[in-house]
């Protein structure tokens, strides 16, 4: 008893003590700051951390970089000399484009920079060529030296607008402070349905679209998302859809709005000379471009317009064409009939002919050495070679994508009547 006693006393003893430690714990211990927040931690030991600004993917903050404007007559030795590179260096960097570059199409008007180290040495790092907006050339000259290629970041902005003719579409797009390239992408997609030589005032338009930008420069860059034009007393609408696989423009119905020409002007033929850029001239003996195809026939076999369009040009060429027609189907295409032995009955200059309609007869005359058709096909002004034009016309909507097609439409026909 007595020896249990002496325990339960150094237990009270023990307890009395860690009691008297705590109160002088929270008696002395050391005050917070009124600033002191419970949720801030206070680092004693950091390292800053800064952002990389890149430029061609290259740090901008080692180096100095001086811009310039390729001039007329200057090559890349010339610009890489006046910069303090041997002749050696240039030539190590050609062999180094080899499969990369081409180092004989850098072009006058064209920008580049050039990387130098900081320093009294001024040494170059890297000269970078712009080949266009989005890509460039990268010529690195440290260590081993390399030529590689790059892009750089791309956006789309969206953007709508809504305006009337004047004069022109051309026009009404700079008057709205939209690039007037957005005119040809309207005309590539409507030229089936409306005649953009012939607009009227106050026909109206609006679209929405999207354009490329980089580093906030716009590129003349467009995707149509929807867009209407008000021509004739008729509302056209242009609805993007993908089916089997391929985005087209459909019309409210929802048939395509891209026509269809013929396959070839004639149905008996064999073609002895196709589109080039340097052709061997059998008359004149020497090359020269042919932006046609040659279609080899008897003379008097009929010649056909591939598509419905409107005479604007009749005439004969001694040492061209020979008799010759021209043809403009729409705002974009333009077709040229040449060295015809006559034309048919009535055909003249501003006559309206029908696809398929006889306009002329094979013959051999002007520049040829036989009965042939001379047959050119011209995309806004361009000649383009006739055998890859689009001859079949395009499927409208099915009725499986119906009635998706309907919602989207809908949907957008309203964008597009929001518009202020």
């Amino acid at each position: 008893m007595k020896k249990y006693l002496n325990i339960s006393k150094k237990v009270r003893v023990g307890l009395a003590v860690l009691v008297g430690i705590l109160v002088l714990f929270l008696i002395f211990r050391p005050k917070p700051r009124m600033n002191d927040s419970l949720d801030e931690v206070e680092v004693t030991d950091s390292v800053e951390v800064k952002e990389i600004v890149c430029k061609y993917g290259i740090p901008v903050d080692h180096y100095d970089i001086s811009y310039g404007i390729v001039q007329p007559n200057q090559n890349l030795s010339y610009i890489l000399g006046d910069h303090g590179l041997s002749s050696a260096d240039i030539h190590e960097l050609n062999e180094k484009a080899k499969g990369v570059f081409d180092v004989r199409k850098i072009r006058s008007g064209q920008a580049y920079a050039v990387f130098t180290v900081p320093d009294s040495t001024r040494r170059v790092r890297f000269f970078v060529y712009e080949e266009t907006p989005k890509t460039y050339v990268v010529f690195d000259l440290r260590g081993e030296r390399r030529v590689y290629r790059g892009e750089n970041p791309v956006e789309w902005k969206q953007k709508e607008i809504k305006g009337k003719v004047e004069s022109s579409l051309w026009m009404a797009m700079q008057k709205l402070d939209t690039s007037p390239q957005l005119a040809l992408v309207l005309s590539n997609i409507y030229g089936w349905s409306i005649d953009f030589f012939s607009l009227q005032k106050e026909d109206e338009f609006r679209v929405i679209y999207e354009q490329e930008c980089v580093e906030g420069k716009e590129l003349d860059n467009f995707h149509i998302l929807a867009a209407s034009f008000r021509y004739s007393d008729s509302i056209y609408y242009a609805i993007p859809f993908v089916q089997d696989g391929e985005e087209l423009y459909y019309g409210a119905t929802g048939n395509s709005l891209e026509g269809a020409f013929l396959k070839a002007p004639l149905d008996f033929y064999r073609i002895t000379s196709r589109f080039s850029n340097s052709r061997f001239h059998p008359v004149l003996r020497r090359y020269r471009a042919h932006h046609g195809v040659d279609y080899a026939a008897p003379t008097g076999t009929p010649v056909y317009a591939i598509g419905n369009g409107k005479v604007i040009a009749k005439g004969f060429q001694a040492n061209g064409g020979g008799n010759f027609l021209k043809i403009r189907h729409n705002s974009v295409y333009v077709t040229t009939y040449m060295h015809l032995s006559r034309f048919a009955k009535g055909i003249k200059v501003g006559s309206e002919v029908k696809q398929k309609e006889v306009i002329g007869y094979v013959g051999s005359t002007g520049l040829s050495t036989g009965p042939h058709l001379d047959f050119r096909v011209f995309e806004n002004g361009k000649p383009i070679n006739p055998l890859l034009i689009k001859s079949q016309p395009k499927k409208p909507i099915s009725p499986d994508n119906m009635s998706q097609f309907v919602v989207l439409r809908d949907s957008l026909i309203n964008r597009l009547s929001a518009i202020n």
